[in-house]
Parts: structure tokens; C-alpha cells; sequence
């Protein structure tokens, strides 16, 4: 049994987002049960000014909500990320 129950369901509502006709940039990270990682980043443009953006909405999103949810600041997890992304090989 899993540890939070609403896994499932945000999973199968994040999958059907994704094959929406409309969108304009996508991001997901898996993280598996033995450790292994893999991330899927993919803009609708080339220029270097929209990926940004698209990148810092991104980033701005995935951090409140796991600064909401783990009970810590958007710094502290700001610096843990930095320090993750510092550590990983692009695959």
C-alpha cells in the first residue's frame, strides 16, 4: 500500500495533462522506487528568452509546492535543489 493515497490519482491526472494539444512546455521528473531518476524537458520554441521563462514558471511551481508540502521555506529547498542539480549528469 502506498504511503499517500492521492499518489495514484495525481499520477493519472498528470498523464492526461500531458497529451493536451495546447501546450507549450512540458517537465517531468520520475524519481523510482530503487533511485533512479529520469526528467523530460521540451519547449515549444528555441529561443533562448521563452525557455527561460518557461523554465523559471517551472521551477517557481515545483518549489512552492514542495516548500508547502515539506514544511520548509522556498530557500531552503531552493539550495537542496541547487546542490541536486550540481550533482547530476544531463542523460
Amino acid at each position: 500500500m502506498m504511503a499517500n493515497p492521492q499518489f495514484d490519482d495525481v499520477r493519472n491526472r498528470a498523464a492526461e495533462a500531458v497529451t493536451e494539444d495546447n501546450l507549450r512546455s512540458v517537465y517531468t521528473g520520475l524519481i523510482h522506487e530503487d533511485g533512479r531518476h529520469e526528467y523530460y524537458f521540451a519547449n515549444d520554441t528555441e529561443e533562448a528568452a521563452q525557455l527561460r521563462e518557461s523554465a523559471a514558471i517551472q521551477l517557481g511551481m515545483l518549489l512552492r509546492v514542495l516548500a508547502d508540502r515539506s514544511d520548509s521555506s522556498v530557500p531552503e529547498i531552493t539550495e537542496l535543489a541547487i546542490d541536486r542539480a550540481e550533482q547530476m549528469e544531463l542523460r
